[in-house]
This record gives structure tokens, C-alpha cells and sequence, in this order.
């Protein structure tokens, strides 16, 4: 197949260990040294040891996910100069080692945000699920964000305070344990955390967080560049205004804002357009597009919405997301890539949250959501599958090459 068709690995506490990985086809692994704190750099030992143990398992450590951003250099305060140049030396190691496509985001506080880890489909598998009911009683009555109530109508807010008062203590401890505890290398957060997170960008408007993170960019990107990397940032997850926090990078014009603060081939895209599909108004296909020759890293699933602006991960296949038009979409950029002459010309693509389905049901709770072995499996069958598909109905020659 034309991409780099990959697995993510949590590394050795993993309850899906290299092995497993390897059966299902992916080649590549897509992993991150969460015992290393944020800020720290990854030196050139710890970096080649992980390596090494990938490599053992006859796979390859093709993209990093994450090298995270610390909070100091989103709010551009604190440590943030000594976290920038720690950030530079991490990428200098990285591309010494040959591990070249490096993925972040600049999320203020909480990444990727859903509120039911569980949510039951007809069929007896279970999705990440985010509906907006469950959010605001999160963050209006158990985190009592100030102003929160005013980012919703009415009708929501009383919704949420039926959701609230039907809850017992259990239900709404698992309801803040599944909205922010669930970061590898950020475990342990407590309400207290998030508030203290929250009071650093009280003032912080939409254009602040941009200047911020254009100069991470202009200070990180020529590094990264020099190193024969790419960095590749991480859609807003879901990509709208979270916990009255700005959200940066969510729809097109994001991406065209992204790519002119750095216009260099080191400063990528990660289309993850199950990410993007969490607004109905992107047009995932279009948005692909236009910026396909700066991605450097996919992540293919899709989502399914209610008219309550509540969605749920969907199948691979389907949801809000034309997959066919979008794999035809990757398939034609490669081409174009592969005709140039790139070295780089095949993306790697990883399926993203998978269900949870079959005998990963009856197993202990996963500690990364979203990453249990069997519906990412599927999902991985199913989008190489289509690729096959559409190479073989618009582009039968190439698939003598491969």
C-alpha cells in the first residue's frame, strides 16, 4: 500500500504489546516517551533504547506522538525560554536517531476531551462519546468554572442540572476522572489542577494564544528543518471552545493561519479528520486538499452527530466523514509526491480510537482510551481495504510497484 500503515504503542506498560501490533499488519509505530516529564529533554540514550525495543519487534518508530508543549510556552510565562531550547534539543536527538515526523498540539490545558469512555452501540460495542449535557454539568456545577453557565443557553444549562442532581458521588467522580485524567505522562490531575491551569489564562484571548504559538514555531521550526524533521500539529479535539478557553486550530482557516506563521516543509499538519469532524460545518475532504502537501501525518476515523451538538466516534467507515473521497484524496497526494521524486512521499496513517468490541470487552478497563487492540485492528482492515480499492479502480499500474 501507498501509507505507512501504523499502530499507536503506549509503550512496555501497553496492555496491546509490539507483538500483537505486528499481526495486525501495521509496519510502523507511532509512540512517545510518556516517562518522561513535560519540559525534559529526550536525550539521544533514552531515545535509541526505545527505538531499539520497537525495532526488536520487527517494526519501525516512524512518528512521534507527542512531544508535548509544556504549559509554560502556551501562556509564554514561567520556564517557558528553558522548555523552548529543551524542545530544540529533543529535536536535534530525534532527527539524529532517524525518528523524523514529530506531532503536537497546543491545546491550553486539556487535551482531547470526551465525557462517556463507554458509550454502548446497538451492536454491543462501546465508543468515546461527547455530549454537551454531560460537559457543562461537569464544568458548571463539579469544577465550577466562573462564567461557565454563560457559554450555554438555558434550555442546556437546566439539562445539565437534571444530568447533575440524577448523578450519585460515584457517577460523578467517573465523570471528571474520564474528562481529565486520561493523558499519558499527565496522569493524576485533580479539579484543584485543572482550576489552577484554568487561572493562568484567565486574561489570554484568542489572538494571545496565536502570538504564542507563533513563537514557538519561529523558534522551534528552523530546528526541526535543520534536523530533517517535521512537525506536525494536532487538531483541537473536540474543535471548539473548551472550558472558555480559545481553540486555535479547528477549521480551515486555522490551517491556512497555521501554515503562514511558518512557511517552511518542517512545519506540518497531523490530519486527524475524526478531529475535524467534530465540527459539522468542515468540509473534511476540502480541508484536506487544501493543505495536502504540508500533512505529515494521518489519523483516519470518523464521527457521527445528533442535532444537539453531542457526537460519537463512529466505525472507520462511516459517520459524517466521506472516507472514499478522502483515502482517493491521500492516495492522489502521494502520487503527486512519489512523482517528484520525495523521499517522504508516503504519509503514515494510523487508525484512530477504535470500539471496544469482542473479548476486549470482558478485559480490565484500557488506561488509554480509545486504544484497545481489536476495533483498531478493524479499523486498520477497513481503511487498507479502501485504499486497495481505490488504487486498484483509478490507479491498477501502481500496484505492480508495491
Amino acid at each position: 500500500m501507498l501509507m505507512q500503515e501504523s499502530f499507536r504503542w503506549y509503550g512496555p506498560n501497553d496492555q496491546v504489546p509490539l507483538s500483537y501490533i505486528r499481526q495486525t499488519g501495521a509496519k510502523g509505530v507511532v509512540s512517545s516517551l510518556h516517562h518522561i516529564p513535560y519540559g525534559e529533554v529526550w536525550t539521544e540514550e533514552e531515545i535509541l533504547s526505545y527505538k531499539k525495543k520497537i525495532e526488536d519487534a520487527g517494526l519501525i518508530w516512524n512518528v512521534v506522538e507527542s512531544l508535548p508543549v509544556h504549559e509554560d510556552i502556551k501562556v509564554r510565562s514561567g520556564k517557558y525560554l528553558e522548555y523552548i531550547e529543551n524542545y530544540k534539543i529533543s529535536l536535534r536527538n530525534l532527527g539524529k536517531c532517524g525518528v523524523k515526523v514529530i506531532t503536537y498540539n497546543f491545546m491550553p490545558v486539556l487535551d482531547w476531551i470526551r465525557t462517556d469512555l463507554h458509550y454502548k452501540l446497538p451492536d454491543g460495542s462501546e465508543a468515546l462519546f461527547y455530549n454537551q449535557k454531560q460537559f457543562a454539568a461537569f464544568e458548571i456545577f463539579i469544577l465550577q468554572r466562573e462564567g461557565a453557565e454563560a457559554d450555554y443557553t438555558p434550555e442546556t444549562v437546566a439539562k445539565a442540572k437534571a444530568y447533575y442532581d440524577s448523578m450519585s458521588e460515584s457517577e460523578r467522580d467517573a465523570l471528571t476522572r474520564g474528562i481529565i485524567d486520561n493523558f499519558p505522562g499527565f496522569k493524576g490531575v485533580t479539579l484543584e489542577d485543572v482550576r489552577s491551569m484554568l487561572a493562568r489564562y484567565k486574561t489570554m484571548t484568542r489572538e494571545d494564544l496565536e502570538a504564542n504559538l507563533r513563537y514557538f514555531l519561529s523558534e522551534v521550526v528552523p530546528v526541526a528543518e535543520e534536523a530533517g524533521c517535521i512537525m506536525v500539529i494536532h487538531p483541537d479535539d473536540p474543535p471548539r471552545s473548551i472550558l472558555g478557553l480559545p481553540r486555535i486550530f479547528s477549521n480551515i482557516d486555522d490551517v491556512r493561519n497555521l501554515l503562514a506563521m511558518q512557511d517552511s516543509p518542517a512545519n506540518g499538519i497531523c490530519f486527524c479528520s475524526g478531529s475535524f469532524s467534530g465540527r459539522r460545518d468542515n468540509n473534511i475532504v476540502e480541508m484536506f486538499k487544501a493543505c495536502a502537501p504540508r500533512v505529515g501525518f494521518l489519523h483516519m476515523r470518523s464521527t457521527q452527530h445528533d442535532d444537539e451538538g453531542n457526537f460519537f466516534e463512529a466505525n472507520h467507515l462511516e459517520g459524517c466523514v466521506d472516507m472514499f473521497e478522502l483515502m482517493k484524496a491521500v492516495c492522489e497526494e502521494q502520487l503527486r509526491r512519489k512523482a517528484e521524486g520525495r523521499a517522504d512521499w508516503q504519509i503514515p496513517m494510523r487508525p484512530d480510537h477504535g470500539h471496544v468490541m469482542m473479548d476486549d470487552l470482558e478485559k480490565p478497563a484500557c488506561a488509554n482510551p480509545g486504544y484497545t487492540a481489536i476495533g483498531r485492528m478493524k479499523g486498520l482492515a477497513e481503511l487498507r481495504g479502501l485504499e486497495f480499492g481505490v488504487l486498484k479502480a483509478y490507479h491498477p499500474e501502481i500496484l505492480k510497484e508495491l
